[in-house]
């Protein structure tokens, strides 16, 4: 079975991510989404998370092989860096969503020196916001960051534009068009809300899939 319908199944299976298009959650920003996804809950389930971490040194060993250290997002990111370094052996850091307020007040927390190549470890990607900060932090630092390994990716037009725009390659385990697939043919929806969630995913300011 191929590591992206492997992974949706998992998600899937142990509600990491939940499909609810009959009643949305509503995000932070105010949008109304039909999928709630909590990829933390992956570390709870060892079996899945042993499928999410061993795919995610495989993506890393496959189209980031000169990977020298891993750096997780705050606060999502930071475990699955860790055991991914821990299973390639390589060091991990994780990047603070801002500088500590004390201390030696780092934003970057482990050992980064410049012009080390870094692979960024994320647990999801909708609109690329917040690991492209990240991204941006390390640069800043003098790392040469070869790209984001991640667990899922909404794959919105927004996010790839930005990704694309500041030039930063991401690869997922899985996305959300395969997991509405897999939700479909396993019977947690009906093949009847795929139109639905596709519609939310190519444009999720837009509310009239709910409707539909």
């Amino acid at each position: 079975m191929e590591t992206s319908r492997q992974i949706a199944k998992d998600l899937l299976s142990i509600k990491a991510v939940f499909f609810r298009p009959q009643e949305p959650f509503t995000w932070a920003s105010g949008i109304k989404s039909p999928v709630y996804c909590d990829n933390r809950l992956t570390l709870t389930a060892p079996e899945v998370r042993t499928h999410v971490e061993e795919g995610l040194a495989e993506i890393i060993r496959t189209y980031y092989p000169e990977a020298e250290v891993l750096m997780g997002t705050s606060t999502a990111g930071i475990a699955h860096a860790a055991i991914t370094g821990h299973i390639m052996d390589l060091p991990m850091g994780y990047v603070r969503s801002g500088a500590k307020d004390h201390g030696r007040q780092n934003q970057i927390e482990g050992r980064l020196e410049p012009g080390q190549k870094v692979v960024v470890v994320e647990d999801l990607i909708s609109t690329g916001g917040s690991v492209l900060e990240v991204v941006e932090v390390l640069r800043n630092a003098g790392a040469q960051v070869l790209g984001v390994a991640s667990i899922f990716t909404y794959g919105m037009k927004k996010g790839l534009d930005r990704m694309a725009a500041a030039n930063v390659e991401n690869h997922s385990l899985t996305d959300f068009d395969e997991i509405a697939k897999v939700a479909a043919e396993e019977g947690y929806i009906p093949e009847s809300d795929i139109e639905k969630l596709i519609a939310f995913r190519n444009n999720p300011s837009d509310e009239s899939w709910i409707a539909k």
